[in-house]
């Protein structure tokens, strides 16, 4: 039985485009969003952490996975969660090496933490091969 790699691709490449301050955060501080600004909160991870949710399911469903399995779902939004820049840590932070906590992010610690991400992710669905049946 193969590796299949679809939804940690489709998954890594959300991470990126979602990841809060990047492209846009919704909500941001004082307005409803701002775009490009590299700022998180803790509301707008939980927005982004919905958006993710939603569109990692619809896009799995248009690469033909199977959705009676929620493994790769659950265990990508826990992730993307865990790992958004500035909620626990941000590597490489703005003045050290790790920053914990600081809600800030730039274009390096999205790419770190997409690495780890990837990492992480194909450990728990490829080498690892959890599975989360509903019904």
């Amino acid at each position: 039985m193969g590796a299949d790699w679809g939804p940690v691709i489709v998954a890594v490449v959300l991470f990126v485009l979602l990841t809060p301050g990047l492209m846009f955060q919704i909500p941001a501080k004082g307005r409803v969003a701002e775009f490009g600004n590299m700022q998180t909160s803790l509301p707008s991870i939980v927005v982004h952490a919905l958006i993710y949710f939603g569109l990692l399911t619809v896009l799995l469903i248009a690469i033909g996975a199977t959705m009676a399995d929620w493994g790769p779902v659950i265990v990508a939004v826990v992730l993307f969660v865990l790992l958004t820049p500035g909620l626990l840590f941000q590597i490489p932070g703005r003045g050290r090496v790790v920053e914990f906590g600081n809600m800030q992010t730039s274009g390096a610690s999205i790419v770190v933490h997409a690495i780890i991400y990837f990492g992480l992710l194909t450990i728990f669905l490829i080498a690892i091969g959890v599975h989360i049946y509903a019904g």
